[in-house]
């Protein structure tokens, strides 16, 4: 019995609301993996935004690739783990990148407080939008196991 998810589910799953967690290479370390935000539409780039002169940031200005891991944190549990080529990175835009970042983490009224609380590190153009295509995927959903164990 397979846990994989379809190709359609891991993709919707990809682009529901979860705090994923990046995955960087790092020569002479093991890997950094933090959270952050991220978005997705199905069948597009992943895109994530972060401070150019972070670890993070500046590992993604080196790197070719990254993995993002995204999970549910109840049962019965379900992930999607993706890993691909940077196909772009550039200065993120307040309106067309960051707000809606905020908003969908965030809520509108908060969000935009988030937007107002650094704007500071936007002025210096320091936020960096980075799209991801994603390649290989993996994903596991474990309610499989139940639905199938019934029948």
């Amino acid at each position: 019995m397979s846990l994989a998810m379809t190709t359609k589910q891991r993709e919707e799953f990809l682009a529901d609301l979860h705090v994923g967690v990046i995955s960087l290479a790092e020569e002479g370390r093991g890997p950094l993996s933090v959270p952050i935000w991220y978005a997705y539409e199905p069948g597009g780039d992943l895109r994530i935004i972060t401070d150019r002169l972070s670890r993070k940031g500046r590992l993604l200005e080196k790197l070719e690739r990254f993995s993002l891991c995204v999970q549910t944190e109840t049962p019965p549990y379900q992930y999607v783990s993706v890993e691909g080529p940077i196909v772009s990175s550039e200065p993120a835009d307040l309106e067309r990148d960051t707000r809606p970042m905020a908003h969908r983490y965030l809520g509108a009224e908060l969000g935009d407080a988030y937007v107002e609380a650094t704007a500071g590190e936007r002025a210096a153009g320091e936020s960096l939008l980075v799209r991801m295509r994603p390649e290989r995927w993996l994903s596991v959903d474990y309610a499989r196991q139940f639905s199938e164990a019934g029948s």
